[in-house]
Parts: structure tokens; C-alpha cells; sequence
């Protein structure tokens, strides 16, 4: 089977990091399948001082991923108030380009990732060229673009268009059903983790090569550092912990537009010495932080399936985290961890408190995390592709 999967979130020569997620299932998938990946780019003239677009036009047409090819085709759209059109310039910008890759790779299947604008596409393509989609929902294409009423409905009509929809959570697919879709359309299938990347390694060594406090109790949160992830909250409570527990300290690993915030926020509290802010990481190089501290916490007010929490357990590491999305679904027992129902730093001090203070089974821990490897994962949207295609 030639399966060609249609996604904007990938990562590039320019952005390595950027949802490694997409990339993970993609290695698995490319275990049973032929595969090929097309991860659209918004077209942006190379205009240094436009820092944010300069880098998309510093991102090559075509590249390879261990092995994969990778086309990054340029689409038009107009920044901040073009997504209602996105969908329709995508396309517009993008069939030929996608007839091309047909002529050389004659794929049996496009599986898009994000209902929109990604599935839109995809489905408008699949319609054109008779090949079957399948659609995954992630989370935010759901529980964000839904209360945007012009797109909720090219939303609706992917979805009901689509020959099958996986939903990363159980979460997500009952918002689908809410929308209309019918329920044996929509199958589950969660993310999964690379047990081979995500291992538990010595805590006292990792904290010496990493520069980490060997003395404190370290909480640990990665993610882009945006607004929705919950940061600020998680810092104040931190700063309701250290009251309790002086000996706390908080690490953060990521990048984003919400860092000039956040260190304001420490500077204000006086915390420059409970919360130290890494910056973005390679991937592979996480396990390192995870089996480096002692809890992992993440504090956002919406998420579909936050592959972090499985990372997390591959290096023993209990969680606690706001109860959104696919949180319940991960953390099913306060055997892996405990979940808090609002971004209060209240709540989330609490909880974390309980944590650091509890004995846990770390082999347990990493145990639930071998019950859901990418491999396994991929191979039930798998059987899902070998459905439609037959």
C-alpha cells in the first residue's frame, strides 16, 4: 500500500522539533507501508525582519526524514484573518502540485492529519482523483475551530465526507458525534511513545550532565510555550509550593511567543531560583529531562492526546495535569498520576504537593507506557487504511 499523508505540522530543516508527534507515527507507519509526506508551507517572501514568516521561506521544497521523502509545497494565505479561506487557497494552491506527486508516487490513500484546513484539503482532493481519506482529529481543530461558525461548517462537511475519522481520545470523538458525525465512522486511537527514545536513565547522572539542582525536588513541564498550555499557572503554583516545600524547583523546556511573559512573571514573583527556563530541545534528547525530575506537570486548558504523558511514564515519571481532552483517558488511575479539574494554581499546588510526597511505582509506570508504543498504535490505523482501500 502507498499511503500519502497530508499534514501542515511536520518537522523541517528549519523547525526539527516542530510535532514530532506526526514524525514518530510516521516512522512506525513506514515499518508496513510505502510513505510519503506532504507538509503544505504558507509562502512568505524572505524578509528578514518579519522573524516569525522569514523562517517558512527559508524551508526547502523538498527534503527527506530518515529515509522519507517530504514535500513542502507553498500555499497562500493572508496572516491573522485568512483561515476562514485557508481550506480554499490551500487547494487552489496546492492540487497540481499534488497531481505531480501522483504521477510518480500513485498512492492508494490520503491521510491527513488536523480536520482542517489539512482534512478540507484532503477530502477535496480525494473527491477529485477518487482515492479514499481518512481524517485524524488531534484536538484543536475540534475544540477551538468549532465555535468559529464559518469553519464549523467546512468541519462538518470534512468529516461527513471523509471515508473514515480517527480521534486521538474518546474526548474528541464525542464532540464529533455532538456535530453530527455518526459514531461508527469515528474510531480511537491515541498517540503513542517510542520506547526505544524514551527510557529511564540514572536521576543523580542526568541531573550533573543537565546542570540540574541534586538537591530539589524537580517538576518538570514541556511544551511551546503558548497561552493555552497553562505556564503561568503552573508558576504560580510553584510559588504556593515553595511556601510548603523550599526545596521545589520547577524546569521548563520549550520555546515560543508566551517566554517574554513568563519571565516577567518569575521576575515579579522572585522566583529566578525555583524556575529555570530551558528553551526548546531536540527530541531525542528529552528522555534526558524526564528521568532528570522527580514529577511532570501540564497545566493547559485544552489538548486532544498529549503525547506527553506517555513520554513521561516510558522514564517513570507520575503526572499531573488539568483535566482536558484526552487527559482522563491517559492518567486512568492516580496509579499514573493525578488530574485537577481547572488551570488554578491553587488546585494544581495541591495536587502536586500529594505527588512529590507519594512513593511511586516507577515500573508500573513504564510498564503502562510499553501498552501503547507507536507500533501498536500504528498498526490498528493500519487495519483502518487496509478498510477503506479494500
Amino acid at each position: 500500500m502507498k499511503v500519502l499523508i497530508f499534514t501542515i505540522l511536520f518537522p523541517n530543516s528549519q523547525q526539527p522539533t516542530f510535532a514530532a508527534f506526526i514524525a514518530e507515527r510516521l516512522v512506525s507507519l513506514s515499518k508496513l507501508c510505502q510513505v510519503r509526506v506532504v507538509a503544505p508551507v504558507a509562502y512568505f517572501p524572505p524578509l528578514k525582519f518579519f522573524k516569525r514568516w522569514y523562517v517558512f521561506s527559508q524551508i526547502r521544497e523538498e527534503e527527506e526524514y530518515l529515509g522519507t521523502k517530504i514535500y513542502h509545497p507553498r500555499y497562500f494565505t493572508i496572516p491573522k484573518i485568512g483561515l476562514v479561506f485557508c481550506g480554499l487557497f490551500m487547494f487552489l494552491s496546492l492540487f497540481r502540485k499534488i497531481i505531480g506527486i501522483k504521477k510518480e508516487f500513485n498512492f492508494d490513500l490520503i491521510d491527513s492529519h488536523f480536520v482542517y484546513p489539512e482534512g478540507f484539503v484532503a477530502v477535496l482532493i480525494g473527491k477529485i482523483l477518487h482515492k479514499p481519506v481518512t481524517v485524524t482529529a488531534h484536538g484543536s481543530d475540534i475544540n477551538r475551530y468549532t465555535k468559529l461558525p464559518l469553519i464549523k461548517k467546512k468541519i462538518v462537511w470534512t468529516l461527513k465526507n471523509a471515508d473514515k475519522i480517527i480521534a486521538v481520545c474518546q474526548a474528541l470523538k464525542d464532540k464529533m458525534v455532538e456535530l453530527g458525525i455518526a459514531s461508527e465512522k469515528i474510531k480511537v486511537i491515541s498517540n503513542g511513545v517510542d520506547l526505544e527514545k524514551f527510557r529511564l536513565i540514572d536521576k543523580c547522572l542526568v541531573r550533573r550532565d543537565l546542570n540540574l539542582p541534586e538537591n530539589k525536588k524537580i517538576v518538570l513541564s514541556v511544551g511551546h510555550l503558548i497561552e493555552c498550555k497553562g505556564f503561568h499557572y503552573l508558576i504560580d503554583a510553584v510559588n504556593r509550593v515553595r511556601k510548603v516545600e523550599k526545596d521545589i524547583f520547577l524546569v521548563i523546556v520549550g520555546e515560543g511567543e508566551y517566554r517574554g511573559r513568563l519571565e516577567k512573571k518569575i521576575q515579579q514573583l522572585d522566583m529566578m531560583s525555583y524556575v529555570k527556563l530551558i528553551g526548546a530541545k531536540p527530541h531525542i534528547e528529552l528522555f534526558q529531562w524526564y528521568s532528570g525530575a522527580d514529577l511532570f506537570c501540564l497545566a493547559s486548558s485544552r489538548e486532544g492526546w498529549a503525547t506527553v504523558f506517555f513520554e513521561s511514564f516510558a522514564c517513570g515519571l507520575p503526572v499531573v495535569a488539568t483535566n482536558v481532552g484526552g487527559a482522563s483517558e491517559a492518567i486512568c488511575s492516580q496509579e499514573y498520576g493525578f488530574l485537577v479539574n481547572s488551570q488554578d494554581a491553587g488546585q494544581l499546588s495541591e495536587a502536586i504537593i500529594k505527588a512529590l510526597s507519594k512513593e511511586w511505582d516507577r515500573e508500573k509506570l513504564i510498564e503502562y507506557a510499553k501498552r501503547n508504543t507507536w507500533d501498536k498504535v500504528v498498526e490498528r490505523s493500519y487495519a483502518i487504511f487496509k478498510s477503506v482501500v479494500d
